[in-house]
């Protein structure tokens, strides 16, 4: 297992589009295991492909709380095949923007399909913190940050404190 680095907007590689999975092989399970080891890493709810520089359709999340007993999952090429109309308000944030939280409004249900580990085609229906987590991590594989949907003053100011940050870390921005 590895510790992947994560990319930080506003590295462009965040801003592409994903491509399909095309088999699950030893090599893309081996690639999710890292990919949970950096999200645990980081302390992070869940964590896409992108975000670690790979264009691939794979996200794995994991909603349990510290309290709770870990349930991680391995999404390949996730859709959302519906959301609710009704709407949920979630205070967000993301590995790919460090110590930046803003209220983010999304549909409060949705339904995903996705291929697991097993290769096998599966369906999730999910509400409250699993919906915004599968929401919010499908979006990266289509190039979407959480600041997209946020003003473009609050996502300015955002990203400017990022740049600032790694700038003092000494981190190259």
């Amino acid at each position: 297992m590895a510790i992947l680095p994560i990319l930080v907007a506003p590295d462009p590689r965040l801003k592409q589009v994903a491509r399909p999975v095309e088999r699950v092989d030893d090599e893309l399970l081996s690639f999710l295991d890292d990919m949970l080891d950096t999200m645990y890493a980081a302390k992070g709810l869940g964590l896409a492909a992108p975000q670690v520089g790979v264009l691939k359709r794979v996200v794995v999340l994991d909603p349990a709380r510290d309290e709770e007993e870990p349930c991680p999952l391995r999404l390949i090429n996730p859709e959302i095949l519906w959301s609710s109309e009704d709407l949920t308000s979630y205070r967000e944030g993301c590995l790919s923007v460090p110590e930046q939280f803003d209220d983010v409004v999304r549909p409060a249900r949705v339904a995903v399909r996705y291929t697991d580990e097993t290769n096998s085609v599966c369906e999730i229906e999910a509400e409250g913190l699993l919906a915004v987590i599968l929401q919010h991590e499908i979006d990266h594989l289509n190039g979407v940050l959480f600041v997209d949907y946020l003003s473009a003053l609050k996502r300015g100011i955002m990203l400017r404190r990022v740049r600032k940050a790694r700038r003092q870390t000494g981190d190259a921005a």
